[in-house]
């Protein structure tokens, strides 16, 4: 059963969401102000946030970020009455991944929540191999052969990425959204010579099991050997 962490600060509404979620088959964790939901999100283990923007202690926005500094993954939907483009733009820079205005339509809520849970699916397992080559997000740790490949944190992550997911294309700009948020001073380039570096850590290793590959005008994609 998935964890969704609820928070919202009126009670009659957090309440209604919260039923509709169980109906869901989903588990609840709800909070009341930005403060708790913080508390909540670093010490319980949570599939996907929906979060409100006017919250007392600590804003939507400030929420999401505080988040993201030990959970870049996690999925965030925000739900709000504020609904210019400028708050818009300004729920995803912190960090969100989708954005419903209120009033909501609950049936469409459950379905971009699923469709969230589903992208994230790949990324949630918390160890893969291919090949002799493990990787574990838990322990931040990638073997291959039985020995320890040594990975700076960036590299890491992008190793986890490509192993989740073999075949699919990433662009730089989804790559640069997620691994170093969109506000950041990172480019194009700055993931070019990240994957340069990996690529170059993986031949040293001797890894033949998978390669990771440039589609050109597009992005990257691991593709097996095994």
């Amino acid at each position: 059963m998935f964890n969704i962490l609820l928070v919202e600060d009126d009670d009659n509404l957090r309440r209604l969401m919260a039923t509709v979620l169980r109906r869901s088959r989903f588990n609840v964790i709800q909070a009341a102000n930005g403060k708790d939901a913080i508390d909540l999100a670093e010490n319980n283990h949570i599939d996907l946030m929906v979060c409100d923007i006017m919250l007392p202690e600590a804003d939507g926005y400030e929420v999401t970020r505080s988040i993201r500094e030990f959970n870049e993954s996690l999925p965030v939907i925000m739900v709000t009455a504020l609904e210019t483009l400028d708050d818009k733009r300004k729920g995803f820079l912190s960090g969100a991944d989708d954005y419903m205005v209120k009033p909501i339509d609950t049936d469409e809520l459950i379905m971009r929540i699923n469709a969230l849970l589903r992208r994230a699916k790949a990324t949630n397992e918390r160890r893969i191999t291919i090949g002799t080559l493990e990787i574990d997000m838990d322990s931040m740790t990638a073997n291959y052969d039985g020995n320890a490949l040594a990975l700076p944190k960036k590299e890491f992550f992008l190793l986890f990425k490509f192993m989740s997911m073999p075949n699919h294309i990433f662009t730089r700009s989804a790559l640069i959204e997620e691994l170093w948020r969109p506000d950041s001073d990172s480019d194009e380039r700055t993931v070019d010579v990240h994957i340069k570096r990996l690529r170059e850590r993986l031949d040293e290793a001797g890894v033949t099991q998978f390669e990771i590959v440039t589609v050109r005008g597009l992005g990257y994609k691991l593709i097996k050997h095994v």
